[in-house]
C-alpha cells in the first residue's frame, strides 16, 4: 500500500478509537489514527483518569479530618490544589507516554491533526488525503453548555480540573455523575457546595434505592442541592458568580461548575456531507454498529447510550472484530457496568427495579436488599449502604446495584452475574472471602433464593 492507504482509518484517538485501533493490528490489518489533540481523549486527559485522582486526593483529606473516630488523631493543615494538580498531572502524563509508545510498538500510524471524512473511504487531516478500506468514526464527546458562557468564574469539567486554588463556595449545575462527583470532590476539600438539578432526583438513572441513600448521604455531609427546578441564567462579577432559577430563587457562589452532560463532537467533520446518519449530532449506526454508508462505523461517544470509557473499549474491539469478520457478540447498553465515584461510591449493571418491572411486569419481578450495616468489612470502613438485586420471578437476575465507600470494586462480580444470567441459587452457592465487602453480594443472592444467613 501507499503510504496514505490503510486498512482501517481511525478518526479519533480517545477510549474508542485506540481501543478499534489496538484490536485491528492484532487481527492483522494496517491501521491509521487521527487524532487532533492527545492520544487518550477525554478520558485521559480531561475525564475519568484526572478526576479519580482529584477524588483521590479528596478522599486523604476527609479521612484525615475523621481519623479520630478510629482512634488516630491526625490534622489537616491545609489544601494545596497546585500540587494536587501537580499529581493528577503526572499520572496522566504517564499514562499517555505509555499510550503513545503501546501504539508505536504496534506500528500504528498516528495522524496528528484536524480529520474530516471527505469521502466512503477517504478522510482529509490538514489539506492531506487518506484513504482507508473501512473507516471507524470515533470522534468523542464535547461539555455542554445549555449556553452559558464559559470562562472566568463559570467553568466546564475541563477548566474545573485546573484551577490551582480551593474556592469557599461552588455551585454545581448538574446532578448527573459529573455534578455529583465534583460536589462530593469539592466538599472533600472544605468547599461549600449547592447542586442545582432540574429533575426531581440526584444521578436519576440509578435505581431508586441507591438514589435515596445517596441523597441522604450527600446531606449527611453538608452537600445542599436544589431538586426539581431548571436553571435559567447565570452571571458573575469579580466578586462571585450567580445562578437564577426559572422560579426566581436566586444562589451566588464563588464559581459555578457547568456539568449538565457531554454531547457529540461531530460537528464540521463532513459526516452529513457524506451521507452518515445523524440525530442530534450523534451518529445512528445499527445495532453491530455500522453506518449504512460505505464501509464506515461509528463507536463511543458519538453513538447515542452511556458514555463511558470502558463502552468506548468493547465498541471498538468489536467493530475491529465485525471488520474481520468474526461476528462479535453484540452488549447492550444495560449490560455494561457503571460507577459513580462519589462519596459514598454507586455501582450498577442492569436493569434498575422500575426498569425491570417495565420489561418483565409488575408481577414478575423480585428483589433483595441487603444493607452494609450487617457487613463486617462495610462497619470497619465506616460505611453504610446496600448491595440490591433483581431478578426476573423464578429466573435469573437481571440488575445488580450497590452503594457504599469503596463499593466501586464489587461491579466485576456484578457484570458477571447479570450478564451470564446467573441465578440466584448459582451466586448464594459462591464462596465469598470473610471480612470483605463482596461477601454482601453472597448474602443478598442468599436472600433472593429465599435462604438468608444472617437477615
Amino acid at each position: 500500500m501507499a503510504d496514505n492507504e490503510f486498512d482501517i482509518l481511525v478518526l479519533g484517538g480517545g477510549s474508542a478509537g485506540y481501543a478499534a485501533a489496538l484490536r485491528a493490528v492484532q487481527l492483522g490489518f494496517t491501521v491509521a489514527l487521527v487524532e487532533k489533540n492527545k492520544l487518550g481523549g477525554t478520558c485521559l486527559h480531561w475525564g475519568c483518569i484526572p478526576t479519580k485522582a482529584y477524588l483521590h486526593s479528596a478522599e486523604l483529606a476527609e479521612d484525615a479530618r475523621e481519623s479520630s473516630k478510629y482512634g488516630i488523631h491526625t490534622t489537616l493543615d491545609s489544601i494545596d490544589m497546585a500540587a494536587v494538580r501537580e499529581y493528577k498531572d503526572k499520572i496522566v502524563a504517564g499514562k499517555f507516554k505509555g499510550l503513545t509508545g503501546l501504539m508505536k510498538m504496534r506500528k500504528i500510524t498516528v495522524i496528528e491533526g484536524v480529520g474530516k471524512l471527505t469521502g466512503e473511504n477517504t478522510v482529509e487531516v490538514d489539506g492531506t488525503t487518506y484513504t482507508g478500506k473501512h473507516i471507524v468514526l470515533a470522534s468523542g464527546s464535547i461539555s455542554k453548555t445549555l449556553g452559558v458562557e464559559i470562562g472566568g468564574r463559570v467553568m466546564t469539567s475541563t477548566e474545573a480540573l485546573e484551577i490551582d486554588f480551593v474556592p469557599k463556595s461552588a455551585i454545581v449545575l448538574g446532578g448527573g455523575v459529573i455534578g455529583c462527583e465534583f460536589a462530593s470532590m469539592w466538599k472533600s476539600f472544605g468547599v461549600d457546595v449547592t447542586v442545582i438539578e432540574g429533575l426531581p432526583h440526584l444521578v436519576a438513572n440509578e435505581d431508586p434505592a441507591l438514589i435515596k441513600v445517596l441523597e441522604r448521604e450527600f446531606k449527611k455531609r453538608g452537600i445542599k442541592s436544589n431538586l426539581g427546578t431548571f436553571f435559567d441564567k447565570v452571571e458573575q462579577d469579580d466578586n462571585g458568580a450567580k445562578v437564577t432559577l426559572s422560579d426566581g430563587k436566586v444562589f451566588e457562589a464563588d464559581i459555578v461548575l457547568v456539568a449538565v452532560g457531554r454531547g457529540p463532537n461531530t460537528a464540521d467533520m463532513g459526516y452529513e456531507e457524506q451521507g452518515i446518519p445523524m440525530d442530534r449530532g450523534f451518529v445512528t449506526p445499527n445495532e453491530r454498529l455500522h453506518t449504512g454508508v460505505g464501509n464506515i462505523y461509528a463507536i463511543g461517544d458519538i453513538v447515542p447510550g452511556l458514555q463511558l470509557a470502558h463502552r468506548g473499549y468493547q465498541q471498538g474491539r468489536f467493530v475491529a472484530e465485525e471488520i474481520a469478520g468474526l461476528n462479535p457478540a453484540i452488549v447492550e447498553d444495560v449490560n455494561i457496568p457503571k460507577v459513580t465515584f462519589t462519596e459514598p461510591e454507586i455501582a450498577s449493571v442492569g436493569y434498575t427495579e422500575p426498569k425491570a418491572k417495565e420489561k418483565f411486569g409488575e408481577d414478575n419481578v423480585e428483589i433483595a436488599e441487603y444493607n452494609l450495616a450487617g457487613n463486617g468489612k462495610s462497619s470497619i470502613l465506616g460505611t453504610g449502604g446496600m448491595i440490591k438485586l433483581v431478578r426476573e420471578k423464578d429466573g435469573p437476575i437481571v440488575g445488580f446495584h450497590a452503594i457504599g465507600k469503596r463499593i466501586s470494586e464489587q461491579v466485576g462480580e456484578g457484570q458477571l452475574i447479570v450478564n451470564w444470567e446467573a441465578y440466584p441459587e448459582d451466586v448464594a452457592a459462591f464462596v465469598h472471602a470473610h471480612p470483605t465487602q463482596n461477601e454482601a453480594i453472597g448474602e443478598a443472592a442468599m436472600a433472593l433464593a429465599g435462604t438468608p444467613l444472617h437477615g
